[in-house]
């Protein structure tokens, strides 16, 4: 990753203590297009996609065999959700959580709900509940599982993406595991960009790698030519190296995510992720 890309999310323990935090409902306040000039300037942004940017870096190179630590305060999590004496930020964290799975009506699924999903995870680390020692843990257990289930739903329900992604969607519902499975594989001693459209390759390795566990369920789940059904990630495929492809993808996320008024509108804020600008000194 570039240097000037590095961020790091602010740490509400130094923020404001947890106990006299007033914790709020989190809304919308994206109404209109203009109004992505406050969300690319809000404390919010730039402690969401400094989260996104910190577990980049704690899972270069790694393995999801990975063995890792976990901290006590994410066992806690485990074992009782939110510990006892941060329950006054559940409604608060929880509404990141309801977000994340998909829209019961229309029955569609999208980069916004999973961007709510990754919120939640942000939340819990600025409340304490994870830890920058937990980041492996974060990309590896809990957000791999998150994937599982929403691809199980997927299946089941044949859920709709949300919204129209164009050329440039990788595929119909993620982003974030392209970005973290690609920081996985820089390095990689054989395991080159040109090798994911390899189905061997693809086979004898994606338990290993979340980028070519993506390309695996994109396999399954659509017929046809790779190059014609999904013809961005081939193109991603000529990249030189995994590095460029991580920053690259880097990029692309917040060009086509985050800066995205469709995906933006259904983002809410509140007080952990809030709408303000940012401050000079996070």
């Amino acid at each position: 990753m570039a240097e000037g890309e590095r961020q790091t999310p602010s740490d509400s323990s130094e923020d404001a203590p947890l106990t006299t935090q007033n914790f709020i409902i989190p809304k919308k306040e994206i109404h209109t297009v203009p109004d992505m000039g406050k969300w690319k300037r809000s404390q919010a942004y730039a402690d969401y996609i400094g989260f996104i940017l910190t577990l980049n870096e704690g899972v270069k190179g790694k393995k999801l065999s990975f063995e890792y630590k976990v901290s006590e305060e994410a066992e806690n999590l485990v074992a009782t959700v939110v510990p006892p004496h941060l329950a006054a930020a559940v409604p608060e964290v929880a509404v990141y959580l309801k977000e994340s799975v998909g829209n019961s009506t229309r029955i569609d699924y999208g980069t916004g709900h999973e961007a709510a999903f990754a919120a939640f995870l942000c939340c819990l680390c600025k409340i304490g509940v994870l830890r920058v020692d937990d980041q492996i843990a974060i990309v590896f257990k809990v957000f791999n599982r998150y994937l599982e289930v929403m691809r199980k739903l997927q299946k089941t329900y044949r859920m709709e993406p949300a919204g129209s992604q164009g050329v440039w969607g990788l595929d119909d519902f993620q982003f974030l595991p392209f970005i973290w499975g690609s920081s996985q594989l820089i390095d990689h001693p054989y395991l080159e960009p040109r090798h994911f459209v390899d189905e061997k390759a693809v086979s004898e390795n994606h338990k290993d790698y979340m980028f070519l566990e993506c390309i695996l369920f994109i396999t399954e789940m659509k017929t046809g030519p790779f190059a014609e059904h999904s013809n961005q990630l081939w193109n991603i495929s000529a990249v030189p190296s995994w590095s460029k492809v991580n920053q690259g993808l880097i990029r692309m996320y917040k060009a086509e995510c985050l800066e995205k008024f469709p995906v933006i509108q259904h983002f809410k804020f509140g007080s952990l992720l809030p709408i303000h600008p940012v401050t000079s000194s996070c």
